[in-house]
């Protein structure tokens, strides 16, 4: 039972997460190149999706009623609007439908996490929540694999975006049965204090907010960036999937190192790690700099998301939906303003790389944040 629950987890945040939302990365080449955005135009629709985000996590944090439903739209609706966005061919409406899956994958991550944890913990195997959290790295291997295939057979973006539906939508129908039943998600009847944000909680959500804004821009450029250095080499096709089996990795490592130090310990070294492949990305010559930018940042992605959940949990056990809303919100700010920083940045001075600067100051910070919390 419990491993059908993590499983299902798991392949919930492959197909909102890995596919619904961050198959626009390595597809952002491909629009360009047809014509359908430019490069500026790619971070503005980026933070659309990340609006998106936050406008869901937010919701998904505070909704008592139709709980179960957001989770069925967050699902069935990465899979609906990855197929539409095959008929989008500008901008504007690529940005629109971002919105709309951004709202999405942040009901699913939320309530996910909440449900899976809150199961998992029932059935005594509250470690297999960290496995659920290699969802969106999965997905994004999966993704990025696809997306080798996808640039090799000179396929459009358009072509791009059916073949990832299509593989979300296979996903799907292979958990669907296994999905929360009404009431599983919201308990009447249980009723307990109102939270407070304590000093720890506060450097908490902080340090998740920066620690959202320090990643996105790696996470949403590398593809392009890599397009664009080395426009005939292969590895630009390859940096996409290393970040997400990085990602996976990074969990692994998580699992295995679980009981040394404390959580907010490693969260700390995590988002140091990431702010020095942020650093690499920009900094270092050639393909290693972003190889070593794909495997640091990669590798933390998903272990900062895990985390942090996990440090929250423990601050404030009872209140696991609502911490994880809060802090997905925060996350989900920090995606916002990295793009439209993104956009700044290719505007005034026709690249990226003083944009990646900031981002790694960000997680430098937001480590620091959480490395001592008060007595």
């Amino acid at each position: 039972m419990a491993l059908r629950i993590a499983l299902s987890g798991f392949i919930v945040l492959v197909v909102a997460m890995g596919i619904g939302r961050f198959a626009f990365t390595p597809q952002v080449p491909l629009m360009i190149a047809d014509g359908q955005m430019t490069l500026t135009g790619a971070g503005l629709v980026a933070a659309m999706n990340y609006l998106g985000y936050l406008i869901g996590a937010w919701d998904a944090m505070r909704a008592h009623r139709g709980v179960e439903v957001r989770l069925y739209a967050g699902i069935y609706g990465a899979v609906a609007l990855t197929l539409l966005s095959a008929l989008m061919d500008n901008a504007w409406l690529h940005g629109a439908l971002r919105l709309v899956i951004g709202c999405m994958s942040g009901w699913a991550l939320v309530l996910t996490a909440a449900w899976t944890n809150e199961r998992l913990a029932h059935a005594g195997k509250p470690g297999l929540s960290a496995a659920v959290f290699a969802g969106p790295g999965a997905g994004i291997a999966l993704s990025g694999l696809l997306a080798v295939w996808i640039h090799a057979k000179n396929l459009s973006a358009t072509d791009g975006w059916l073949m990832y539906g299509l593989l979300a939508m296979v996903l799907v129908a292979f958990i669907a049965r296994w999905l929360p039943k009404p009431g599983d998600l919201h308990r009447s009847g249980v009723k307990t204090e109102p939270l407070r944000l304590t000093p720890n909680l506060k450097r908490l959500v902080w340090s998740y907010s920066l620690a959202g804004y320090g990643y996105i821009l790696p996470a949403t450029f590398l593809s392009q960036m890599a397009a664009h250095r080395f426009p005939d080499s292969v590895f630009a096709q390859f940096v996409w999937p290393i970040f997400g089996a990085a990602s996976v990795v990074g969990i692994a490592l998580s699992i295995a190192t679980r009981n040394l130090g404390h959580s907010y310990q490693r969260l700390a070294i995590v988002l140091w790690l990431q702010g020095a492949g942020v650093l690499a990305a920009w900094l270092l010559p050639g393909i290693w700099g972003l190889a070593v930018g794909a495997l640091l940042v990669g590798g933390g992605f998903l272990c900062a998301v895990q985390l942090s959940l996990l440090y929250g949990r423990e601050l404030a056990p009872e209140h696991t939906r609502y911490m994880a809303g809060l802090l997905t919100t925060g996350y989900a700010i920090g995606q916002l303003v990295g793009p439209v920083t993104s956009a700044l940045s290719t505007w005034l001075t026709q690249q990226l790389e003083p944009a990646l600067g900031i981002a790694a100051v960000a997680l430098l910070i937001g480590g620091a944040l959480v490395w001592r919390p008060q007595k």
